[in-house]
């Protein structure tokens, strides 16, 4: 993420948040289309590369849970722009007002409402961007918020109480209650996308646009026609409903192969505007084909492995330079409370341990990233600096001993039969497997794993080991990152679809975060990117305190407290990618939000 916080949501991201992975190139031409070296400074086109085994699959500016990834967010922010670009792009997280179609929000006195002024800005096909589009949004994701993966029980839209239009530009947000400012202009406010609602607002391609989104059942229907017509990929560059945009881009061809062109959008009239006319985002499957692409000149912006930095003479010697991109997230493996066969186990906290306690952080880091990555033992990034972390979280409650890890099992009723650790002691007492957990259970769990990431395979490799010396069985199985997480969603143990027990699709990072670092979409009970189900009232309410609190006490409590707790399998936070620019590529910095803004760059010779 996806799963990044897209806009996870960001982030996942997740838009986010966001779902992202490192990696490689599709074979044959369908990698490498484009201008073939874009090196000069009169050159108007640019070829970045995708992430490998990573297809761009969605465009509308609301995102679903199988939707969540910061590409996906990257390339609808650049042709719908954000009604507030919170990001990282000029160096430092904060409002990028160049890319925001708002100038300002004024917050109440009593921080329980907000107003927000718009730009004097038009829709390309000549409209004024009003707040009636801002409304437009407000009211569909407040009608279809079970379906919006940003959405977090008692947060947005649930604590927007009313939206009030003043005029063209000018509207206002109420709240339930007073607010932490920060947490919500960083974490709620910027996920609102303005969208053309004179275009948008009607349930069929030949049906007349109307008030539809101001009743329930209207916004409802019209969030049906909107997301079905976003599940067809090869419409999206040629769909009238995808051509009034408000971005510095448009689309000018969207391949279900993956590779996207963007084109500078004639009509902006932000203050962003495009330095470069064309950007070819180009897929790839492999490491080593995104590599040659790089050594052919064919990828201005790319990226390479981190265990090949000891390559990095030989890429400036071709003209590029390198530049690990770093990033504002966490990475871990989600446990599927609800697996009807391992979901028991899972409950069970000292089992947690005992899976944590055979991770090998540090070695990981060292050995699988190349030293490019961070140890991470709870909810808040440590790549970074900053005051949110808690004591508990840097000093790893759980440290690597997979002696410790087996003798906690056995203290627990499991005894080591064929290399494999089985429930020999039933029960819920002090001595015993744990409720629900049946006599006979083999501690043997599988991940669904992204493919195409040779990190990936690596780290999943030395995971296996080391859990075989606790007497954990530990299987893998791989798929495209979209079907990982298509796959990996809520459920209850008696649907189809609640077979999967781990899931993993971070190798690059699993949960970019924006400003703010709270959890309410990854581990409130019910939070939209809350994939495996965790649930407990306490961390529920030590979310909720980070959003109204001030104080970064708030937030350490809540770091503390899942450090501890394990909702999820911590692994080590590598950066979100090694980056290799061509030289006189510039104008940018590399956003830690994991965003990328193709807009700002630009060639300097």
């Amino acid at each position: 993420m996806f799963l990044a916080h897209t806009a996870a949501g960001r982030r996942w991201a997740l838009v986010a948040g966001a779902v992202v992975t490192t990696g490689a190139l599709l074979t044959g031409c369908s990698g490498g289309g484009g201008s073939s070296s874009s090196g000069s400074a009169s050159s108007d086109t640019i070829n970045y590369a995708l992430p490998a085994n990573f297809t761009p699959n969605w465009i509308l500016p609301v995102g679903t849970a199988s939707h969540l990834n910061t590409n996906n967010a990257s390339i609808s922010q650049a042709v719908w722009e954000p009604l507030i670009a919170y990001d990282g792009s000029t160096g430092t997280v904060g409002w990028n007002k160049d890319n925001s179609l708002a100038t300002d929000a004024k917050f109440a006195a009593d921080s329980k409402s907000v107003t927000i002024t718009l730009g004097d800005r038009h829709w390309s096909d000549g409209k004024q961007i009003t707040s009636r589009d801002v409304e437009f949004w407000f009211n569909l994701v407040k009608a279809n918020k079970a379906d919006w993966a940003s959405y977090s029980p008692g947060k947005a839209p649930d604590n927007w109480t009313s939206f009030k239009t003043i005029d063209d530009t000018h509207f206002t947000i109420t709240f339930d209650k007073a607010y932490n400012q920060e947490w919500m202009l960083a974490n709620e406010l910027s996920m609102i996308r303005t969208m053309p609602q004179h275009v948008w607002d009607k349930t069929s391609d030949s049906g007349a646009v109307s008030d539809l989104d101001r009743t329930a059942v209207g916004a409802k229907k019209v969030w049906t026609y909107l997301n079905n017509a976003a599940k067809k990929i090869s419409g999206y560059a040629t769909d009238p409903l995808w051509k009034t945009v408000s971005g510095p881009y448009t689309i000018k061809s969207f391949s279900t192969a993956g590779k996207v062109e963007l084109t500078a959008n004639a009509k902006y009239d932000g203050g962003g505007k495009a330095n470069i006319k064309n950007v070819n985002l180009l897929p790839f499957t492999t490491t080593d084909a995104e590599e040659n692409a790089l050594r052919a000149g064919t990828v201005d912006y790319g990226y390479i492995n981190a265990t090949d930095l000891s390559q990095e003479s030989s890429f400036k010697a071709k003209g590029y330079s390198v530049k690990p991109w770093t990033g504002w997230a966490i990475t871990y493996m989600p446990y599927n409370f609800n697996n009807p066969a391992m979901g028991p186990v899972f409950k069970q906290l000292y089992a947690r341990q005992a899976i944590q306690m055979s991770v090998d952080q540090t070695t990981l880091s060292k050995v699988v990233f190349n030293g490019t990555a961070v140890s991470t033992y709870g909810p808040i990034p440590q790549g970074q600096e900053s005051s949110f972390v808690s004591p508990e979280q840097k000093n790893n409650p759980y440290p690597f001993d997979t002696a410790k890890a087996k003798k906690l099992l056995t203290d627990h009723g499991w005894t080591e039969q064929g290399g494999t650790m089985v429930c020999t002691g039933p029960g819920s007492g002090d001595n015993q497997c744990g409720a629900g957990v049946a006599k006979g259970t083999k501690f043997e769990m599988e991940v669904l794993s992204q493919s195409g990431s040779t990190v990936t395979d690596n780290m999943m490799s030395a995971l296996q080991s080391s859990f075989a010396k606790t007497g954990i069985k530990f299987g893998i199985k791989t798929a495209p990152v979209n079907s990982v997480l298509s796959q990996s969603g809520q459920c209850t143990a008696d649907e189809s679809g609640c077979k999967w027990q781990l899931s993993f699709f971070g190798t690059a990072g699993s949960w970019y975060f924006p400003a703010y670092p709270s959890g309410d979409s990854l581990f409130a009970t019910g939070g939209g990117s809350n994939f495996g189900s965790y649930s407990n009232a306490e961390v529920d309410k030590l979310i909720n305190e980070t959003t109204t609190s001030s104080s970064n006490e708030a937030v350490q409590k809540y770091s503390a407290a899942l450090a501890k707790d394990l909702p999820v399998i911590w692994l080590p936070e590598p950066d979100y990618q090694i980056s290799v620019v061509k030289d006189g590529l510039g104008g940018f910095a590399q956003d830690s939000l994991a965003n990328f803004h193709p807009a700002m760059w630009k060639w300097t010779k």
